[in-house]
């Protein structure tokens, strides 16, 4: 059966990705196309799609599509207002933007419980991030000591990635201490990066790169180092067509491709 399909932020880069790949896999259908920013645009337009659709200046447009999933790939200052909208007429939401907030986070949550729609929020679509998180969490147990570099191109407007943060808690949840602080930064506040969890992270943003991340572990005599690199945004394209095929499945609100896999 072939599940209908909208997407909000299609003129974006990764909006647009998403419609060239839901429009290309023979289970799924794209019906609804959503920017406010670029409506009245076709579809095809914006996207290279081969299709008669136009972008949608609102959210209405979903419903009247007949959406089933509808995948959000704004950004933090839209997706938290739009996945509570999703939520509350009943489409099922497959989230890739970050930047959501706790407070909305809690309250997509409870709708998800309440309405009969799911939702799964990624940091990462890329099979292979959600593989090195999962590493890293193990390599946490027994070399507690850690840093994490996340390298993004110079337009993602939020620091530290989402990706980066999910990788902090995931290695705070699994190691059995918490090491000694690292040395202080005094001379240059803010050079040893931000601490999430417990965990510094430091966020690099320059043109040229699209999406990066390296967790270092230290031990006596030792270091660790898990890469990823998303070389193209293609990578990201497998986890969302998955969450748009599994969503249907899930129970209420869930953070994590890995869950799905």
């Amino acid at each position: 059966m072939t599940i209908r399909v909208g997407v909000v932020g299609a003129a974006g880069r990764m909006g647009a990705e998403v419609c060239r790949a839901v429009a290309a896999a023979d289970d799924l259908e794209l019906v609804a196309a959503v920017d406010p920013h670029h409506a009245g645009v076709a579809v095809r337009e914006a996207t290279g799609v081969d299709t008669d659709l136009t972008l949608a200046g609102d959210l209405d447009a979903l419903v009247d599509a007949g959406a089933e999933v509808v995948v959000e790939f704004t950004g933090p200052s839209a997706v938290g207002a739009n996945l509570r909208w999703l939520l509350e007429h009943d489409l099922h939401a497959v989230v890739g933007a970050t930047g959501i907030d706790e407070a909305d986070l809690t309250v997509a949550r409870e709708l998800a419980e309440a309405r009969p729609a799911n939702a799964l929020i990624a940091p990462n679509f890329a099979i292979g991030a959600v593989l090195l998180m999962q590493f890293a969490a193990e390599a946490a147990r027994y070399l507690p000591h850690v840093e994490i570099i996340e390298l993004h191109h110079d337009r993602k407007v939020d620091a530290p990635s989402g990706t980066a943060l999910r990788t902090a808690e995931l290695i705070a949840d699994a190691r059995a201490e918490i090491p000694d602080a690292p040395l202080g930064d005094d001379r240059h506040p803010g050079a040893r990066g931000a601490a999430h969890a417990d965990v510094r992270v430091h966020s690099v943003r320059l043109p040229g790169l699209v999406a990066h991340e390296e967790v270092i572990f230290g031990g006596t005599g030792q270091t660790l180092t898990l890469r990823h690199d998303s070389i193209d945004r293609t990578s990201f394209m497998p986890g969302v067509l998955l969450g748009c095929r599994k969503v249907a499945s899930l129970d209420g609100l869930v953070v994590g491709l890995e869950h799905v896999l």
